[in-house]
């Protein structure tokens, strides 16, 4: 038995990690997390989430949920995650982020607290995700830079980062593939007389709108072909299944910082 706390526990991501956990006898939610003053805040995590009532309330009280826990998922802001980690590493849970859009210092946080607790961090959870990735690292091995590299992403209104996690992580990938530099190959959108396309580079291109869960394209375009490799999540149930999964791995580690990949055994 797996005990899991959730952080962001009124969220989308929230509450399907929620659905994911009571339908999986092997595991058990221990405790919900939000915000003060978030509407869901002493309700119960099972009826914010769309089931039955789990007897578990959503509360703000971090370090109270963590003592609960073997392992914490969170999908929060990335503000809050070097706060979060900071109590973790306190009780020496295991922790398992899906937040996006760190910055250096947050980034160093993550880190540093991987000396003290596991930590599996991903820019995306789903196992058609992680696949991707690996194809894409091979792709690039195989196809030089004569082949334009560009990737574009599509999500919800509602996204706060851009581009997003996932399609920096193919980015990654396709620069490890090419052994090469993302930072300084990396072109983020483009606008005006921007002149020819410089040879090498990898273009990010972030499109919004709608309820789109995500969406990433990666492409290989050359003289006379062009190499396409999609994912699409039609729900966030496949990045709670990898989450859920990271988290019941991840507290039989001492320490680390770890990816899906690790995980998955690749």
């Amino acid at each position: 038995m797996t005990k899991l706390c959730i952080l962001g526990a009124g969220g989308r991501m929230g509450g399907a990690l929620i659905r994911g956990i009571a339908a999986d006898k092997s595991l058990k939610l221990v405790a919900a997390i939000e915000r003060a003053g978030h509407p869901a805040v002493g309700q119960d995590a099972g009826v914010i989430s769309g089931i039955s009532a789990l007897g578990v309330p959503v509360t703000t009280n971090r370090a109270t949920g963590f003592k609960k826990a073997d392992a914490v998922i969170d999908f929060t802001f990335h503000t809050e995650v070097p706060k979060a980690l900071a109590e973790a590493v306190k009780v020496k849970v295991a922790y398992v982020l899906g937040t996006t859009g760190l910055d250096a210092s947050e980034t160093a946080a993550v880190t540093a607290a991987s000396k003290q607790i596991p930590i599996v961090w991903a820019p995306n959870f789903s196992l058609g995700v992680n696949i991707l990735l690996d194809l894409v690292r091979r792709a690039a091995t195989a196809l030089d830079d004569s082949y334009d590299a560009e990737i574009v992403e599509m999500h919800h209104r509602h996204k706060k980062d851009a581009p997003s996690g996932t399609a920096l992580g193919l980015g990654k990938a396709l620069a490890a593939g090419r052994k090469v530099n993302l930072e300084k190959v990396a072109v983020y959108g483009r606008e005006g007389i921007t002149g020819e396309r410089k040879r090498g580079t990898i273009a990010f291109h972030a499109v919004r709108g709608g309820d789109v869960v995500g969406d990433h394209t990666v492409m290989f375009a050359a003289d006379g072909e062009r190499v396409e490799l999609t994912h699409k999540a039609s729900s966030r149930d496949c990045l709670a299944s990898g989450a859920l999964k990271a988290a019941a791995w991840a507290k039989k580690k001492t320490k680390g910082l770890y990816t899906m990949g690790d995980v998955l055994g690749n």
